[in-house]
């Protein structure tokens, strides 16, 4: 069964309440940041501070760890120090494919991650998707868009590009790959909305900046009852066709193939994903 990935939380690696916190947010997975969210001076003792929180049960959330780049001072401990006990590392800025070479030679069990955060990155998104040890991408929207000297807009018209590259790279490749974040976390309505964009789209989930987001993200990424019961249906009709020997169904006045058979039976995958995660 494959493990969702609706909400994915950035909580600072030098903050242990906050690690101590996540263990019971209803997050589908934490990205620990060592990067942005921890100032030089904290950056080592950051390091301790989040080896010693992957000691705790987290539950079925998945623990991603973003490292610092290996073009710092930090990047190639930061590696090390989570090539075991994280579910995954996340390299940030990844431009081409050779920047998880580097990493991965470092970490040679844990899956990596990819941000997804240069203008090269976009343009280079199929050969990093294609990497044999990347797991999933993930859109750092706000460096792109200081890479692209764009203006927020909130139909996202100046990330389309590149956010339609990286999905177009994920989905060649089987890859997750989750949105860029909301940053007026205040602004439910706009979150919802973004979200709504990016489930349309066809990404995983979203990246979060803030607790009182999850909910929206959870509610918004996953099937609704009336997308599981019709899933259920056009399963059933199409099997009942199939045994007559005919090779589509009608559900609702629409025709249902096989390819619409495979996507009902991922929708109901992922609510039986979601359930399990829940409890």
């Amino acid at each position: 069964m494959t493990r969702p990935y609706r909400s994915v939380l950035y909580i600072p690696a030098a903050n242990v309440r906050a690690m101590e916190k996540a263990q019971t947010l209803a997050a589908d997975a934490i990205i620990f940041d060592l990067e942005d969210a921890v100032a030089p001076a904290e950056k080592v003792g950051a390091r301790g501070l989040l080896s010693q929180a992957l000691q705790a049960d987290y539950g079925g959330r998945a623990r991603i760890v973003r490292i610092n780049g290996l073009d710092t001072e930090w990047g190639e401990d930061d590696a090390r120090a989570f090539a075991l006990g994280a579910d995954a590392v996340l390299v940030p800025k990844v431009s081409r494919s050779a920047d998880l070479d580097r990493v991965a030679a470092l970490v040679p069990e844990t899956p990596l991650w990819a941000m997804m955060e240069t203008a090269e990155g976009m343009l280079n998104a199929a050969r990093i998707a294609a990497h044999p040890r990347l797991q999933g991408m993930v859109m750092g929207t706000n460096d792109l868009a200081k890479e692209l000297n764009s203006r927020f807009r909130a139909d996202r018209l100046p990330m389309m590009a590149g956010l339609g590259l990286c999905l177009l790279a994920a989905r060649a490749h089987g890859r997750v790959i989750v949105d860029g974040v909301f940053n007026a976390f205040k602004d439910e309505e706009g979150l919802r909305a973004e979200c709504a964009q990016g489930r349309d789209m066809g990404f995983d989930g979203k990246t979060l900046i803030h607790p009182a987001q999850l909910a929206i993200a959870n509610e918004v990424f996953a099937p609704s009852e009336a997308e599981v019961e019709l899933a259920r249906r056009q399963i059933d009709a199409f099997e009942e066709a199939k045994a007559q020997g005919k090779g589509v169904a009608v559900v609702d006045g629409r025709i249902v193939e096989n390819l619409h058979v495979e996507t009902a039976r991922a929708t109901l995958a992922k609510a039986a994903a979601i359930a399990e995660l829940a409890g």
